[in-house]
């Protein structure tokens, strides 16, 4: 799958999504888009996945007819996401196209 990762997610995660190739939305310039734009453009790329730790982009963004599945980490903090490394590559294993996934991790 061609994972984005916007610029919320930690780098570091990328190493453990194996099998995948990931892409950092700031490599493409994409980093000042709004999310609509950044959709949109993600999914003209030919992206599959987006991984965000933007909790407010379901509220903001109708999602219905996307073909790109939306994976949203409760943090951006590296040091509580690396914990939960195993389940988030889980989770990204598993989305449908046009899916949204909600991972929440702990305090």
């Amino acid at each position: 799958m061609l994972i984005l990762f916007d610029h919320s997610t930690p780098a570091p995660l990328a190493s453990f999504l194996t099998g995948h190739m990931v892409t950092k939305a700031k490599d493409r310039g994409w980093d000042r888009l709004t999310n609509g734009d950044l959709l949109a453009e993600a999914e003209r790329a030919g992206f599959d996945v987006l991984l965000t730790a933007d909790n407010n982009m379901r509220y903001q963004q109708n999602l219905t007819g996307r073909r790109l599945a939306l994976v949203v980490l409760s943090t951006p903090q590296w040091p509580r996401v690396r914990l939960h490394v195993e389940r988030i590559a889980a989770v990204v294993n598993a989305v449908t196209p046009g899916s949204y996934v909600e991972v929440d991790i702990p305090f």
